[in-house]
């Protein structure tokens, strides 16, 4: 049995679902955090081993973890199943409260807090305060694990002193509804906030630190993941102020924003930390797994199934909706001439689209990329589309993603449902809502960003 749901109406109508929801599951297990973290480390006799760096624990007189992001509570508990009563304690910061008090199974000295995502909220902005003084005045003699994940942007904030939490949320609103990708909102991020682009190293120098990062950006770059607080920021004010500029945020971004960023221009506030500042000497950083991790392990459980199976890509960016009409188009290729594989065929796409928002609908960008490909995958015989949000929650929504098969357009239609209505609307999750597409995982306690299947199934 799934240790996930996937199944629905749309993907219980296909003749082997079965075989498409082992590969969907293959892909969350292999972004497991708990392993994760645990096949990064390496004890033995007392010497822990990370990559190609040793750190002799007897040497330490504190062990401390930092942990936030989507995934901080499961890879706090790999890290702890390693290291056990060597670890002093801890600040866990999570999106979604365990569900029941002390159930976090962490060793004692730990302290789990909630923050808000997409947009921070005051627990984001306690959680960075807390860790704040939890890190404060730390020694050489320490070692800090900092474990950080997908949506670290936002479960952990602290702006400058002239900058409130509101104008923060009102600046993330408009960024989310801008059509910016990640790295561009983080950007402005980094320059706004204490705990970003290399805060929180500049706070726990002199201690040493390693920090395992669980990646949901494209490519990994280490100063973007939740705005990279560990790391040299390559990101600078100009960058920032150029994102301002080309959204045409400058007349509705709060006024503190935009002074804060002036005065940075003009060299009156400091940058974020760059390459070569003293506070990284101690710091080590390592990605330990990513979205291609997981979209290697659907292809082989898709093979292993009898697919023919090939990665195309884990650097799909753009608008969503247009990648879901040109992901219909590659089906359109697969059905008609057996390129690029024949039936039984699995393609699989990884990466990050954008959604600009024009409407007040419901939905994500996974549900809109999946809304996208309806009319052109209309008719298709066999066919099946699968988006995925791989942390179970597509945008504001309780969905990861959408099935689509060449039956949803003539479906929709007797419905009286037009595609093309809802993505005005950007309104992709009623529209899958009442043609039973939805794809409800739960959360998934990981978030290696997204991934897309094309099947064509035999």
């Amino acid at each position: 049995m799934s240790k996930f749901t996937f199944s629905n109406q749309t993907l219980g109508s296909i003749p082997g679902s079965e075989r498409v929801i082992r590969v969907l599951e293959a892909a969350l297990l292999a972004a497991d955090p708990f392993q994760a973290v645990q096949q990064s480390l390496d004890l033995q006799d007392g010497v822990i081993r990370v990559a190609n760096f040793r750190y002799d624990l007897d040497r330490f007189s504190r062990i401390f973890v930092v942990a936030f992001g989507k995934a901080s509570l499961a890879m706090t508990r790999g890290l702890a199943a390693t290291l056990g009563n060597r670890l002093t304690g801890g600040i866990v910061v999570v999106k979604h409260a365990p569900v029941e008090e002390g159930s976090t199974d962490l060793p004692a000295g730990f302290k789990v807090l909630v923050g808000g995502h997409p947009v921070p909220n005051l627990g984001s902005l306690e959680s960075a305060r807390q860790v704040f003084e939890f890190t404060k005045g730390l020694k050489e003699n320490d070692l800090v694990f900092c474990l950080i994940s997908g949506g670290g942007s936002a479960l952990l904030s602290l702006p400058q002193d002239e900058i409130s939490l509101a104008d923060i949320q009102e600046l993330t609103g408009l960024l989310l509804a801008s059509g910016a990708d990640i790295g561009e909102m983080n950007a402005i991020r980094k320059h706004v906030d204490r705990v970003k682009g290399g805060g929180l190293a500049r706070q726990i120098h002199p201690a040493q630190m390693v920090t395992l990062v669980l990646s949901d950006v494209i490519g990994s770059p280490l100063d973007v993941i939740a705005s990279g607080p560990t790391t040299a920021d390559r990101s600078t004010f100009l960058d920032a102020w150029n994102v301002i500029q080309k959204y045409h945020l400058a007349e509705k971004a709060p006024v503190t924003i935009q002074r804060w960023l002036e005065a940075g221009l003009q060299g009156k506030n400091p940058e974020t930390v760059k390459t070569g500042d003293p506070v990284l000497q101690n710091v080590q950083n390592r990605i330990v797994t990513s979205n291609f991790q997981a979209a290697q392990a659907a292809v082989e459980t898709a093979r292993r199934e009898g697919f023919n199976c090939q990665l195309l890509t884990t650097f799909l960016n753009g608008e969503a909706r247009q990648a879901g009409n040109f992901m219909a188009g590659i089906l359109q290729q697969m059905v008609s001439t057996g390129q690029p594989v024949d039936r039984p065929g699995c393609l699989v796409l990884g990466g990050e689209t954008t959604v600009t928002l024009s409407g007040s609908g419901l939905g994500g960008r996974n549900l809109e990329t999946a809304l996208g490909a309806v009319r052109g995958m209309a008719g298709l015989e066999k066919a099946v589309l699968v988006t995925l949000a791989t942390d179970g929650e597509d945008g504001p929504t309780d969905a990861a993603g959408a099935v689509v098969s060449g039956e949803t357009l003539k479906r929709g239609l007797a419905l009286d449902l037009s595609p093309l209505d809802f993505l005005e609307q950007n309104d992709s999750y009623s529209y899958f809502e009442r043609l039973g597409g939805l794809i409800r995982t739960g959360p998934t306690g990981t978030n290696v960003n997204d991934l897309a299947f094309l099947f064509t199934l035999g």
